[in-house]
């Protein structure tokens, strides 16, 4: 929280179930004297078993009421949804972990287990909103059953937009071969929030010349200071002022979960970089 507050920032997310205590008074106090704000909480799980459902609301109803108990960030203009959100992902299955960005041989679910991860979805979706009045947005993540063009486009017809919307990832739409400006285009009117991050070219060609998982290819350095990297935030800060997109934006800088170091520095230089972009 330190590091957030000395790069600029206003907010961050909760982080992964358990990564920040669920303790209202402790997080809030925390957050209070720096300044900050949390915009979302985070479901980051298999998402594809039914038999996980008791676990997925349970930490549903965990999250929701430690987010909605803190002190609630501020609205935009043309923010169609208060935060904080809670951002849902699919996370914990080798085969796709392995073919993370890799269209062409990733396997794609059974129509039996795809119905049941919407059933999972929907649940998880009404369960923020009817009890805790939080909007669920889904999040497509590499190395999850919910990555590609066509799996997003599935889930957009499954999960109706009163449901839940989109949180669209520019570095997880490039690293899964979708061209970000077009994929915020074609699903504007159902994105609610957005994760910024760069990808390194460089390592990205070579990522894909090999079998690795995801976070493996986070630790070795694919995902990049903004503004480092081949995606193009001039074309994306042209289409979201065209849209009047009013909804937060949170900076992302994914590298090897077991590096206890500092990320103050590459965080500084993305809010840097986008501040004068005119973000």
């Amino acid at each position: 929280m330190d590091e957030a507050a000395a790069a600029g920032f206003g907010g961050l997310e909760l982080g992964p179930y358990g990564y920040m205590p669920l303790d209202a008074g402790r997080v809030g106090g925390a957050l209070e004297e720096r300044g900050l704000s949390i915009v979302a909480g985070t479901i980051f799980d298999d998402l594809v078993s039914t038999s996980n459902r008791e676990e997925l609301l349970r930490q549903t109803a965990e999250i929701c009421a430690l987010i909605t108990a803190l002190p609630k960030p501020q609205v935009h203009a043309g923010q169609r949804f208060e935060a904080p959100y809670l951002t849902v992902m699919d996370w914990g299955h080798d085969v796709r972990d392995y073919a993370a960005g890799h269209s062409d041989r990733a396997p794609r679910l059974s129509p039996d287990y795809w119905r049941g991860m919407m059933d999972n979805i929907r649940a998880i979706a009404e369960l923020a909103r009817d009890r805790y009045g939080v909007r669920a947005v889904i999040h497509p993540h590499a190395g999850g059953y919910i990555e590609f063009a066509d799996e997003l486009d599935q889930l957009a017809q499954d999960i109706p937009a009163e449901t839940a919307g989109l949180c669209l990832d520019t570095g997880h739409m490039d690293y899964s071969g979708m061209d970000p400006v077009a994929t915020l285009r074609a699903y504007a009117g159902r994105v609610d929030y957005i994760h910024f991050k760069d990808i390194d070219a460089e390592v990205y060609a070579d990522i894909m010349s090999r079998e690795i998982r995801f976070f493996d290819a986070c630790a070795e350095g694919v995902m990049c200071p903004i503004g480092k990297g081949r995606i193009d935030y001039s074309a994306i800060r042209s289409l979201l002022t065209e849209l009047g997109y009013g909804g937060f934006i949170t900076i992302e800088q994914e590298r090897d979960p077991r590096n206890s170091g500092s990320i103050l520095q590459d965080l500084a230089a993305s809010r840097d970089f986008l501040r004068r972009a005119g973000f």
